[in-house]
């Protein structure tokens, strides 16, 4: 299994944390909330599309809105194998921690 890059990471954290409602706006912004960074709109779509094409997650599209002009909305959802590769990430990081002094941690 590939390892997930940071933002691959954070964006499958955030997909699982808004559920139902995890399109590319709403993920994006819970992404600022939540680090106090700034994420542009390529930051999330680009690894989206990664996440989707590895089968991570996937993307089905909302019906057509006004307020976005007849536009559908593409909701995402977490995979099976995206669960796999979040817990393969939290495996690698306590096996990395193991030795290192607590006081490394705060």
């Amino acid at each position: 299994m590939t390892l997930l890059r940071r933002t691959e990471e954070l964006i499958l954290l955030a997909v699982l944390q808004l559920g139902e409602n995890a399109y590319g706006v709403t993920i994006r912004r819970h992404l600022m909330e939540i680090t106090g960074e700034h994420f542009s709109f390529a930051s999330v779509y680009v690894p989206l599309d990664r996440l989707t094409e590895r089968g991570y997650v996937t993307a089905t599209d909302g019906p057509p809105t006004k307020e976005r002009g007849g536009r559908r909305r593409r909701f995402y959802r977490v995979t099976p194998g995206g669960v796999a590769a979040l817990a393969e990430m939290e495996r690698v990081r306590s096996a990395l921690r193991q030795g290192v002094p607590k006081l490394a941690f705060g």
